[in-house]
């Protein structure tokens, strides 16, 4: 944990420099990437279909799945889903030393019905509480993971998909319960109370591989990695369109590579948290720190955004080689206001080409104009960009909003560029800003000469 710290304090000095952020950036890449493995796949293979699986469409094949991970984690294996299409009445719960791998052609079809999942200990929207499961589930476990060219369907649109209209009453009591710091385990939630599960949920976990799958039909965030550390996520696909239909949710997490992921989702594309609150600012939440993300291709909402859950702070964050596969409404997106307190520092961008968005790069500390009077403010420094494009940007090219009480500081603008904008650029309560070669509707060319027109006498 202190290696990557150490060597990011080293290098905050350089970043002042278009040369010096560069260096920042590999060092800070190479020192975070040393740290992570994921999951070691186990040579010995259980196919699900030998302890009663059917890829029918029709049969429950929950129990064959405990049975093969049970039987897989004795020693150590990888549960094999040849293809088919396999129903599952309830959550699958992963083991430490068990790979789930889905063959291609081979589909994960949950069972809509929320009584089928039973309620346990998780987290929603940045609140640690009691709720539903979600449909694939490790809790505590060690090298673990999901691999294949199969599909997990979370088949959430006739339930699940139907509720955010339903959930303001216990969204609120759950916020309550965090500030008013009401025991974890009486935060119950259930049945009336319309909180949607996550699909796929690592929870205390180290050694994590999540490779190739795709997702479909989440009930609420896709993937949620909660206070979890050594995980990959690489070649994922996703036709993710239900609300709230986050890609990956990395929250109170560390040491994480994602890579070579092809998003579409109907939310965030990837959203980093560390907590909301009371809940994010108790000192026994880790902060989610050292991710590296590259390679991807995004659609949907955001491409990355920090918060607005990030009590717990958010460091050692690099993003790039990565384009849009299409529309997204924001490029990056850093979130705040002044209930959450914690902090964002060593954020460095390089490389990443948009098309259309309505913004391209947008920090705030003043989120949905919440908790002004809270003085909870959060820090915000050592933010790094070179070449961030976009085509066109509908609204705002670059956006910085500090608060008075605690500017924004020591951010690097290097190559940010889009061919029109409506707003090009808006900057307040900022400390030390650099900018070069940022071009928002176009770049000038040589001055034009002086003309007999141009006289002013003439006019």
């Amino acid at each position: 944990m202190k290696r990557p710290q150490i060597i990011t304090i080293l290098l905050t000095a350089l970043v002042t420099t278009v040369a010096g952020a560069a260096d920042f950036h590999d060092s800070l890449r190479d020192s975070i990437l040393a740290n992570i493995t994921g999951a070691s796949v186990p040579a010995d293979t259980i196919n699900v279909t030998k302890l009663g699986a059917k890829g029918d469409g029709h049969k429950d094949c929950r129990k064959a799945f405990a049975k093969a991970i049970d039987r897989a984690a004795r020693r150590g294996g990888v549960v094999s889903v040849p293809a088919g299409t396999y129903f599952i009445s309830g959550p699958i719960e992963l083991k430490s030393n068990v790979i789930l791998h889905l063959d291609e052609g081979s589909t994960l079809l949950f069972d809509p019905n929320p009584s089928c999942y039973p309620i346990v200990e998780t987290s929603w929207e940045g609140t640690y509480c009691l709720n539903y499961s979600p449909m694939i589930r490790a809790y505590k476990v060690t090298n673990t993971g999901i691999t294949g060219r199969g599909t997990i369907d979370g088949n959430a649109m006739t339930t699940f998909a139907t509720w955010k209209p339903m959930q303001k009453e216990a969204q609120k009591r759950n916020r309550d319960m965090n500030h008013q710091k009401v025991p974890r385990g009486e935060r119950k939630f259930g049945e009336g109370d319309y909180l949607r599960p996550q699909l796929i949920q690592f929870y205390d976990c180290k050694g994590v591989t999540i490779e190739d799958v795709m997702i479909t039909n989440s009930p609420f965030w896709c993937i949620h990695l909660l206070t979890s550390e050594n995980i990959i996520c690489r070649g994922i696909r996703y036709d993710a369109k239900l609300i709230n239909n986050d890609g990956i949710d990395p929250e109170s997490s560390r040491n994480i590579l994602i890579e070579d992921i092809h998003f579409n989702n109907g939310d965030d594309n990837i959203a980093i948290k560390s907590g909301r609150d009371d809940d994010g600012l108790d000192p026994m939440t880790p902060p989610s720190e050292n991710i590296v993300i590259r390679n991807c291709h995004f659609k949907g909402l955001h491409a990355v955004v920090l918060g607005s859950e990030l009590s717990g702070g958010i460091r050692n964050v690099i993003i790039e080689n990565c384009d849009a596969a299409g529309y997204c409404k924001r490029g990056f997106y850093l979130k705040s206001n002044p209930d959450r307190g914690g902090f964002v520092e060593n954020v460095s961008i390089r490389n990443v080409v948009l098309a259309n968005v309505e913004d391209l790069f947008y920090v705030t500390a003043s989120y949905a104009g919440e908790g002004l009077d809270n003085n909870r403010y959060t820090s915000i420094k050592n933010i790094n960009v070179n070449t961030l494009t976009a085509d066109t940007v509908s609204s705002a090219a670059i956006v910085i909003q500090g608060i008075r009480e605690m500017p924004v500081k020591n951010v690097s603008l290097n190559g940010i560029s889009c061919n029109s904008a409506l707003i090009g650029l808006s900057i307040e309560n900022v400390e030390d800003v650099t900018m070069n070669n940022c071009f928002v509707g176009g770049r000038a060319g040589v001055p034009t000469m002086v003309t007999a027109k141009d006289n002013i006498f003439n006019r």
